[in-house]
């Protein structure tokens, strides 16, 4: 390295070190990206600068955009809310819902139907059977809109029920749905779609915008049901690719009073991204009978969040656990703060489990998710590894709290992407997803700690250098 590189080396770490010292609030995370920068020479750096600054004190949540979508707040007074629940007989519900009510700006409401959607295939036929019999209108909100069957048969469905008078709106991430710009896009805009991306990547905002993604999946049709959860518009749910096959996850769709609240959050990321000062969000909400008899709470956070919200749910349901903590995930690498919980609640006797693929779709989140597992065998948590790869994210807790939906166990869903889960206080919903949970618990490996401390040399180097990539995670 000559004298100059040697000198911008320096100035360039020496600025970011200094960024991190100041505006880092966790030192674990601090520390990563200090090593990253060290060993990685302007690489380090420039990961730091696109994926590691804290945005929430610069400029690009301060601007004009993003005080649109704050001041767009609908508070839903103006509609009759009979159904709102207090839990006032409850306490450990109570607490849970004024913890989400404070972090999320919702409320638990009762009077709904949920039927929870195993699989992708479940889910597509019960989606598409809906949106066959749209009259009104079809919203749309996926991280993922993937070329293939799927995707081309939305498209034939989209045609007809344009034909029909149905309107058709969809927003979709552009990172997630890079290859759906250009072309792809004005074929659903000819049609008469009217879609757009959030957050569109630009040079001009490309260092600002890039590491906030919304990975929300929300559906929506004549106010009369929605759907959300971990599935996206992709053929890899119904037909096997490469090592990972066909890919699992699992869904809900919901009736009633909830879906004026899951609505809610599609109107308001639909008017950030079409920047339609005439789109009235009046139009759109309608007062909601009651479907069923499920309570059920819409738990939606994002980088401009006052409150890590996808966080709070999750630690709030861990500290409200009396008997056992049952989590579903692919990408479990949820920070230190997390694990120190998960492993107290493990040592006061709480049963906890944890079910995760063994194979992935990124030996990155493996390997990082790996490295946690020999301490949290060391107090008891059982993990068990399945032989196919889920995509979903759930979290069970004591046998009547269920968390279905599109919020990972790691610092991107925690802090940098727009999620949406919901949260369901139900025994019998709740027992369902937990048949289901252990059905897959007896068919996975049980992972034992002297097993385990017996992996490989490279399998451990492997999880020590990806570790320090958490923060990209």
């Amino acid at each position: 390295m000559n004298t100059t590189l040697t000198i911008l080396y320096i100035l360039t770490s020496v600025w970011a070190i200094g960024a991190i010292i100041y505006h880092g609030r966790r030192p674990s995370r601090s520390i990563s990206w200090v090593m990253l920068i060290i060993i990685f020479p302007f690489l380090g750096v420039l990961l730091y600068y696109l994926f590691g600054m804290n945005r929430r004190k610069f400029k690009f949540f301060n601007n004009r955009e993003f005080e649109r979508k704050k001041n767009y707040n609908y508070s839903l007074k103006s509609l009759d809310q009979p159904h709102w629940v207090n839990f006032d007989s409850e306490p450990r519900k109570k607490k849970l819902n004024d913890l989400i009510k404070k972090s999320s700006g919702t409320k638990a409401t009762d009077g709904n139907k949920v039927t929870v959607l195993q699989d992708g295939g479940e889910t597509f036929n019960t989606l598409f059977k809906a949106m066959e019999e749209a009259k009104k209108f079809i919203h749309l909100q996926y991280y993922i809109l993937e070329h293939g069957d799927l995707l081309d048969k939305m498209i034939d469905l989209f045609k007809r029920k344009i034909s029909e008078g149905v309107e058709i709106r969809i927003i979709y991430d552009s990172l997630g749905s890079y290859h759906l710009r250009g072309r792809p896009r004005k074929h659903f805009q000819d049609i008469g779609v009217k879609i757009y991306p959030i957050m569109p990547i630009r040079i001009k905002n490309l260092l600002f915008s890039l590491n906030f993604r919304n990975h929300r999946k929300i559906v929506v049709i004549d106010n009369e049901v929605a759907f959300t959860g971990g599935v996206n518009i992709s053929d890899k749910y119904i037909k096997g690719r490469n090592e990972l096959g066909k890919w699992k996850d699992i869904h809900v769709k919901l009736e009633g009073p909830i879906v004026n609240d899951l609505h809610l959050v599609f109107l308001k990321d639909y008017y950030f991204a079409s920047r339609d000062d005439e789109f009235n969000i009046d139009d759109y909400l309608v007062e909601q009978e009651p479907k069923g008899t499920a309570t059920t709470q819409v738990v939606a956070g994002g980088p401009d969040s006052k409150h890590p919200t996808i966080l709070q749910q999750y630690l709030g349901m861990m500290n409200e656990a009396e008997h056992s903590i049952y989590i579903a995930n692919p990408y479990f690498v949820p920070g230190e703060a997390f694990l120190q919980n998960l492993k107290i609640r493990a040592l006061q006797g709480v049963e906890i489990s944890l079910l995760v693929p063994e194979k992935s779709d990124s030996k990155m989140a493996k390997y990082a998710m790996f490295s946690q597992f020999e301490e949290l065998l060391e107090v008891g948590v059982k993990i068990y590894l399945r032989n196919d790869f889920s995509h979903s994210k759930i979290m069970i807790v004591d046998e009547d709290l269920t968390s279905i939906g599109s919020g990972n166990f790691d610092v991107r869903s925690f802090e940098l992407n727009y999620e949406t889960n919901i949260l369901i206080y139900d025994e019998a919903i709740t027992k369902e997803v937990l048949e289901e949970y252990k059905l897959q618990c007896e068919r996975a490996n049980l992972l034992h700690l002297e097993d385990f401390k017996n992996r490989t040399f490279v399998q451990r180097f492997l999880e020590g250098l990806f570790k320090f990539f958490r923060p990209l995670l």
